[in-house]
C-alpha cells in the first residue's frame, strides 16, 4: 500500500512539477498536459516494445522510452505555443486544441489500438532489477527507480532555475516588461518554458505507463486538475521562496494527493463515497485549499 503511493506519488510528481512550471512560473494556463501525458506514455510504450523486440538491455530500453516521452510531451507544448505566438491564439484555447488533436496523434503511435500492454516488456522494472541486481523484490526496484528519476528531474530544475535563463524564465511569469527591458525575447522564453513543462508531463506518462503495465490513449483525463492539486497542496504545507524548496513541495503535494485519492478508494464507502466521485473530490480538495490558503494570507 505504502510503496504504491509513493511510487504513484512520485511518478505524477513530474508531471506536477510540468504543472508548476505552466501555472505558476510562466503564468500560461496550459491544458496541452492532457495531451502530452498520454502523448508521452503513448511512444514511451511503442519504443519500449520497439526496443525489447530487439533483445536490448533493460537500462537501454527504460531510457529510450523515458527519452520518447520526453521529446513527445514537447513536441506537444511546442504546438500550443505555436499557435499562441504566430496564431495569437489565447492560451486556454491553444491548448484545447492540441489536446484534441493529440488524442488522434496518441491512437496512431498505438498502431491504432486504444491501449498497448507493458507487462511483459516494463522498462522500469527491468533497468532497476539491472541496477540492483535480480534478487530484489519488484516493489522495492520500482520505488527505488521511481525516486532516482524524480529525485533527479527536481535536482536539474533547481540547477536550471539557479541559471540566467531560469532566472529570466521565472520573471516572465511575473513582470514580462522586466524580461523585455533585459534584452531577452519574452515569445522565446515562454515557447521553450511551455515545452520544458509538458516534455516533463510526457516523462511522467512514459514512467506511469511502464509502472501500470500499459499505455491507454484515454491516460490523460483528469491530469491536470490532479498536477494542480498536488501543487496546491503542496503549497499548503510549506511555504518558502527559494526555488528549490518550491519543487520539493510540489513532489510533496503529489504524495499527498495520491495518499489521499487512495484512502478516499479504500474507505471511502464508509462515507457513500465510490470510485466514481474521485474526480469531484478531486475538485473539492483545490476548492478547499485555495479557501484555506486564503485564510491563511488573511490572518498573516
Amino acid at each position: 500500500m505504502l510503496e504504491g503511493i509513493l511510487v504513484e506519488g512520485l511518478l505524477y510528481g513530474i508531471l506536477a512539477l510540468g504543472v508548476f512550471i505552466s501555472f505558476r512560473v510562466l503564468d500560461f494556463a496550459d491544458m496541452t498536459v492532457e495531451g502530452a501525458f498520454p502523448a508521452g506514455a503513448a511512444a514511451g510504450a511503442a519504443v519500449a516494445t520497439a526496443f525489447s523486440a530487439t533483445g536490448a538491455g533493460g537500462g537501454l530500453v527504460s531510457m529510450a522510452a523515458a527519452l520518447a516521452g520526453l521529446l513527445a510531451g514537447g513536441l506537444a507544448g511546442l504546438a500550443t505555443s505555436a499557435m499562441h505566438h504566430r496564431l495569437k491564439v489565447p492560451p486556454l484555447l491553444a491548448g484545447i486544441v492540441t489536446m484534441t488533436g493529440f488524442y488522434s496523434i496518441n491512437l496512431r503511435i498505438l498502431g491504432g489500438r486504444p491501449n498497448l500492454p507493458l507487462i511483459t516488456t516494463n522498462p522500469i522494472l527491468s533497468c532497476a532489477r539491472s541496477w540492483l541486481g535480480p534478487g530484489v523484490g519488484p516493489d522495492i526496484a520500482i520505488l527505488a527507480a521511481s525516486f532516482i528519476a524524480c529525485l533527479a528531474v527536481a535536482g536539474l530544475l533547481d540547477l536550471f532555475f539557479h541559471t540566467e535563463a531560469g532566472i529570466a524564465m521565472g520573471a516572465l511569469g511575473d513582470n514580462e516588461a522586466s524580461v523585455v527591458q533585459a534584452g531577452v525575447n519574452p515569445a522565446s522564453l515562454r515557447t521553450a518554458g511551455i515545452v520544458l513543462a509538458n516534455g516533463l508531463a510526457g516523462l511522467s506518462g512514459a514512467l506511469a505507463a511502464a509502472y501500470q503495465g500499459f499505455a491507454d490513449v484515454n491516460f490523460g483525463q483528469g491530469v491536470v486538475a490532479a498536477g494542480l492539486a498536488s501543487v496546491m497542496l503542496g503549497e499548503l504545507v510549506l511555504k518558502s521562496q527559494y526555488i528549490g524548496v518550491q519543487l520539493l513541495r510540489v513532489v510533496i503535494g503529489s504524495i499527498l494527493f495520491r495518499g489521499l485519492m487512495y484512502a478516499a478508494r479504500s474507505w471511502g464507502y464508509l462515507a457513500g463515497i465510490t470510485p466514481n466521485d474521485l474526480r469531484l473530490l478531486t475538485a473539492l480538495l483545490i476548492v478547499g485549499t485555495i479557501a484555506l490558503s486564503r485564510v491563511g494570507r488573511k490572518k498573516r
